[in-house]
Order: structure tokens, then sequence, then C-alpha cells
């Protein structure tokens, strides 16, 4: 029997349980991949990471990152996560406030900084996305599943950053929120097209404590809805940008996701030229061991 460290983050907020968690198991050297799959479908988590021996030039860590039912090459909750439990454990330490992470996308590089208040934000740059706008016949069945109008003039996109979301703008955050998808049917369309699933997302009214809602759904991963989504909002972040809508809805702003299912995620996202930047605060919430056979 073999003892390994774990911690179970709760990721884009500094509250506990009104994020989302993501085990972290700190050190998984030895671990086969069907191993690493069974104890990602035993946490039954949206998603597990594995902390590995580095094996690529200039990274700080490696990880491998897996959901009940499969392995995902980028995520961006567990990596924010994985990154607050390797800083808590003293495991890395942030060279210039960035660190740089190897996993199944490449090399990702996160910030990390402290806010006047105290709190910690872990920032990551998104992979270099791409962007593809639906086909007429993909649009209107995204239409028919989401069953809600979407908003006018701007067509749903497929985004890449080594996960891939289907992209859908709302009219509205009351509209995010009164979506009933067909999941079954968004299920089909996505093991189809082999995507990860679809965010929507829609502008609050002025004023408000955060400019949009966000909502992300996989069903094709066994995942329903996730409570809050790193890799969902930057493809909606690229997305904005390559419909020309950065500048409207701001370079850098809030979003917050999770209210359908009883959570308060904040993440800021950052939209420049070059690169797109979303960042979160990250708690741990269970600091222990796994045992293995």
């Amino acid at each position: 029997m073999k003892t390994v460290p774990l911690k179970t983050v709760d990721v884009f907020t500094s509250t506990p349980f009104k994020g989302n968690p993501v085990a972290v198991m700190l050190d998984a050297a030895g671990l086969s991949t069907a191993q690493m799959q069974q104890i990602a479908n035993w946490t039954n988590l949206s998603e597990t990471s594995f902390v590995l021996p580095v094996t690529a030039l200039g990274a700080d860590y490696h990880v491998r990152i897996f959901t009940p039912g499969g392995e995902l090459p980028f995520a961006g909750h567990p990596t924010i996560g994985t990154a607050h439990a390797l800083l808590e454990a003293g495991m890395v330490t942030a060279r210039d406030g960035a660190l740089v992470q190897q996993c199944a996308a490449g090399l990702v590089r996160l910030t990390v900084e402290s806010a006047p208040d105290g709190a910690q934000w872990i920032a990551f740059d998104l992979p270099t996305p791409t962007c593809t706008a639906l086909d007429a016949g993909q649009a209107d069945e995204l239409h028919a599943i989401l069953n809600t109008p979407l908003a006018q003039g701007v067509s749903p996109h497929l985004v890449e950053v080594g996960a891939r979301w289907v992209v859908a703008q709302l009219p509205s955050a009351e509209a995010v929120l009164e979506c009933a998808p067909d999941f079954a049917r968004m299920k089909a369309q996505d093991i189809k097209g082999r995507h990860t699933g679809v965010v929507i997302f829609g502008p609050h009214a002025a004023g408000a404590a955060t400019h949009i809602e966000v909502r992300a759904f996989a069903p094709a991963h066994g995942i329903n809805e996730d409570p809050v989504c790193g890799s969902g909002n930057g493809s909606l972040a690229a997305y904005l940008r390559h419909t020309g809508q950065a500048d409207a809805f701001g370079r850098e702003f809030l979003a917050s996701q999770g209210a359908r299912v009883g959570r308060a995620g904040i993440l800021k996202l950052s939209t420049g030229d070059k690169l797109i930047r979303v960042g979160g605060n990250a708690i741990t919430c269970v600091d222990g061991t796994i045992t293995l056979p």
C-alpha cells in the first residue's frame, strides 16, 4: 500500500464550496494511465489532476488532467488549482511572479499576484485559440438544443484551446440563467463534432458586480453543467476578440458563473491583441492523503 498527498482545491473563489473543486494528486509518478483514469472516475469531480516529473525544458511542473470519463489536454480550473496546491505545499516557487506548467497542450504560463486585500490571484495564458464559425446546419441544431434565442448578428463558433468549446452568445445574463438545454441532444452533437461541450454567455445590466454571466455544459464528458470553467471562459474571451467585440465588452472584466448550481465563481478575463488571460482565486478545502493499492 502507498499513500500519496492529495488536496481538493476550490477554484475561482476565495470562499470554500462556492467555486469549482479539483482533486490534485501531488505525486503521481509511477501511476499508469489506467490507474489515473480509475482515480478520476472515483473522485467523480469534473477534473482530477496528477502531478508528474517534468520532461519539458523550462517547465516548473508537469500535470495530466482527467475527467471521470477521459483525459483532457488542457483545462482551466485544474491549471489554477494545481498551481495553488503546489505553491501551498512548497513544491514550486514562482519566479518573478510566474510559473510554467507542462501539460498535453504544451507549456502554459501562469502569473501569481497578490491583491491589495491580500487575496492571491493566479492566472493562466490561454493556449493560442482557433475560432471557426458553425455552419448553418450546426448553428440551427445548437439553437434547437439550447431552446432560447441567440444574440443577433453574431454566430456561434467552435473555439479550440486544447479543449474544444462551442461558444454561443445570448442577449442577456437573464437568458443565460433561464436556459434549459436538451442534454441528450447536446451530447450527441458534441460526440459527433468531438466537442468538449457548449459555453453560453450574456451581459449583465450596467452597474452589476460582474460584466457577464457564463454557463458551460459538457454532457459528452459526463458533466451536464460545469460549475465554473476556466477554459470555457477563456474560449469566450477568444470568441469576443475574434468577432470584434473585445473593446465593447472591455479588455479586462469580471465574469460570474455557477449560480444555477449553487456556486458563486468569479473570473477575471483579460483580452489583448496577442494574449488572453484567465485568472481567479483558489482555496484548499481538503488536505490529506490517498491510499493506493
